[in-house]
């Protein structure tokens, strides 16, 4: 940083000292001038005498920084702005109110100068350039130190959300005396209406909490996301009942692996068993896909996650016979089942779309019935091929389990 010229450094410099004497009742106006700029800065954040206290240290620091005898205190701008983020006023205030101070010493300078004779237009131009590199340093530092305190204030509420999160999720609240705090944290009331949501997550797989967050956000949703070992948990509040819905179809617009969907509860402090209910949809989904699965709209698939050893332990019962075909052959076989089930056990239907005669459908039911001994004509074949094969496509090695 460059100082003024030698010419004109003692004209400044005795200018300054008899600011320097009266720092305090500048400073008290340089608060005032900033809290009026800038109402954010020290309407509501900031209490009026830390303001006053602030500015009367910056006010010195500058001051004396400004003839370059005394070098300028970064550490006083870094401390202020780790304070200012503390008291959550913003990062744009917090340049404003500086950039007002500073215009505050700048025209303070001018108006000494012409009153007192003792720097002249030259001195000025140079205290300018000094003043504005000054001011380049400040913001510099107190920026920097907002953005510090704000990261470990970020980091610190994180934590504590985490914390709170988790012990909701595994119903640890009440034990912890979180249950307000909870609440609080999470921006949710104790009674309303609640789903929690659980994504599949494999690895590093998967999009961030936050891109789901801010979807539901977009259309008036509000939820809270956490990290768990291997699936991220929301807890979404639903103000109305058609919201489950839209929750669904934002889900699916933005799932990459299996998601489930617990029922509606309306107690925040349900969230434990409801958190169980939507591991299980999440299950239930094909083991490949990425498809959004809702608890309560489809409940055999729903069980078959739900009794996992049982439902392998049937699905190599049922299915296991089928490893003497061909693996095109046995996909086939598993597909035509899954179409008739989605087609409301239409024949048919089941034809057209997949592109052969309904005959060719009936010979492909003969063929599963061959080989597993169970028919679809008969309740409890039909049931039996119908839990196995939610099995099987949730857990594709299951018909080889003995």
């Amino acid at each position: 940083m460059n100082s003024v010229t030698d010419d004109t450094s003692d004209g400044l410099a005795e200018l300054v000292a008899g600011l320097l004497e009266k720092a305090g009742q500048l400073g008290d106006a340089q608060a005032e001038g900033i809290s009026a700029a800038a109402n954010d800065h020290g309407g509501g954040c900031v209490p009026m005498d830390d303001l006053r206290e602030a500015c009367t240290l910056e006010v010195r620091n500058v001051l004396g920084a400004l003839t370059g005898r005394t070098p300028l205190d970064t550490a006083i701008c870094t401390e202020i702005g780790r304070r200012r983020a503390r008291q959550e006023v913003p990062e744009t205030t917090l340049v404003t109110g500086y950039r007002v101070g500073l215009r505050f010493v700048w025209e303070l300078l001018i108006a000494e100068a012409e009153r007192t004779g003792l720097v002249d237009h030259e001195g000025l131009v140079a205290a300018a350039s000094t003043i504005w590199a000054i001011q380049d340093r400040v913001l510099e530092a107190a920026v920097a130190g907002h953005r510090e305190a704000t990261g470990e204030r970020f980091r610190a509420t994180e934590v504590e959300r985490s914390a709170l999160l988790e012990a909701l999720l595994t119903d640890r609240v009440a034990e912890a005396g979180k249950l307000r705090a909870t609440a609080d944290v999470l921006r949710m009331p104790r009674y309303g209406r609640f789903a929690v949501v659980t994504t599949e997550v494999l690895g590093a797989a998967g999009r961030p909490c936050a891109r789901v967050e801010q979807a539901l956000r977009r259309v008036g949703i509000h939820s809270v996301w956490h990290t768990r070992a291997n699936a991220r948990v929301g807890i979404v509040q639903l103000a109305a009942r058609r919201r489950l819905d839209e929750l669904v179809e934002v889900l699916e617009g933005e799932a990459v692996r299996r998601t489930g969907v617990s029922p509606v509860y309306e107690d925040l402090y349900q969230t434990a068993a409801h958190l169980r209910y939507a591991e299980i949809a999440m299950l239930s989904g094909r083991a490949d896909g990425c498809a959004v699965s809702v608890f309560d709209d489809n409940l055999v698939a729903s069980a078959a996650a739900a009794a996992p050893e049982i439902a392998r332990r049937l699905a190599a019962d049922v299915y296991g016979p089928l490893d003497v075909l061909p693996e095109a052959e046995r996909e086939v076989l598993l597909e035509t089942l899954e179409t008739w089930l989605a087609c409301g056990g239409s024949t048919e239907e089941t034809a057209r779309r997949m592109y052969c005669h309904p005959n060719t459908v009936r010979l492909r039911f003969r063929r599963l019935a061959e080989h597993t001994g169970r028919s679809i004509t008969e309740p409890r074949g039909i049931t039996e091929l119908v839990f196995a094969l939610y099995a099987l496509r949730q857990d594709p090695v299951a018909r080889k389990t003995t």
